[in-house]
């Protein structure tokens, strides 16, 4: 808890939006006690990090539902916090906060592994939303599966040909889009909706997004199954044929 915090009775939470477990990697004290304040008081637990090695090792312990991570932070900076969690093998939802509100500052985020982004200063009502947001993408319910390739959305499980995926939340979300359409033709803005919704980066994060996807699912084997469609968007599929 931020040193000088006061529990207030907490809100009962809209039905459909359950409680969260969350955790805070933010050294500016006087806006970690603001969000532990306003999010507690919502009906959700909180855990707070001031630095960016202690936010690493609390992230890597497990058992939270999403990440609010400052981009700037003592000891190791957010985006080595991002990178260090999905090496790990984590794949929490994370929100990342910066007062960087440029096209490469986010692109960067996204490549590290981040899975939304929000620039200071923002409303405490959104920053709640969007982490809900986040949460609610990484629940589903049955496997899907094209060729040797299984996504189990519910799990987050992912496998090909026998070996398990590392992916990052936001990479599932898109792998998940593709299993579903398959072997549709998604245009980029129908993807772009569907993977982010109204948070929407742009189509430059989407080609940063698939590509990361597909040096996880497509690279280390045989056989491709993510397909560009040159001047519309992408499928995934077996074969070759549009």
């Amino acid at each position: 808890m931020p040193p000088g915090y006061t529990a207030r009775p907490a809100q009962r939470p809209r039905r459909e939006d359950m409680p969260l477990r969350i955790l805070i990697i933010e050294d500016q004290r006087d806006l970690a006690e603001s969000l532990w304040d306003f999010l507690e008081r919502r009906g959700h637990r909180v855990d707070h990090a001031l630095d960016g090695l202690q936010g690493l090792r609390m992230a890597l312990s497990g058992g939270f539902d999403v990440i609010v991570l400052d981009l700037g932070l003592p000891r190791l900076d957010g985006l080595d916090v991002c990178a260090r969690l999905r090496a790990g093998g984590s794949a929490v939802p994370v929100l990342m906060l910066t007062a960087r509100d440029t096209l490469d500052d986010k692109l960067a985020g996204f490549g590290r592994g981040a899975d939304d982004y929000l620039v200071k200063p923002f409303a405490m009502r959104e920053l709640e939303a969007r982490l809900h947001n986040l949460h609610r993408r990484c629940r589903a319910s049955a496997t899907l599966q094209v060729a040797d390739l299984q996504l189990t959305p519910h799990t987050g499980e992912a496998m090909r040909a026998g070996q398990s995926l590392s992916l990052s939340p936001l990479q599932r979300r898109l792998l998940e889009v593709l299993l579903r359409a398959s072997p549709a033709v998604l245009d980029s803005a129908t993807l772009i909706d569907q993977v982010w919704g109204e948070t929407a980066p742009g189509v430059d994060a989407l080609h940063t997004l698939v590509r990361t996807l597909r040096a996880a699912i497509d690279r280390p084997f045989a056989r491709p199954l993510i397909r560009t469609v040159h001047g519309i968007g992408y499928r995934l599929a077996a074969d070759d044929s549009a």
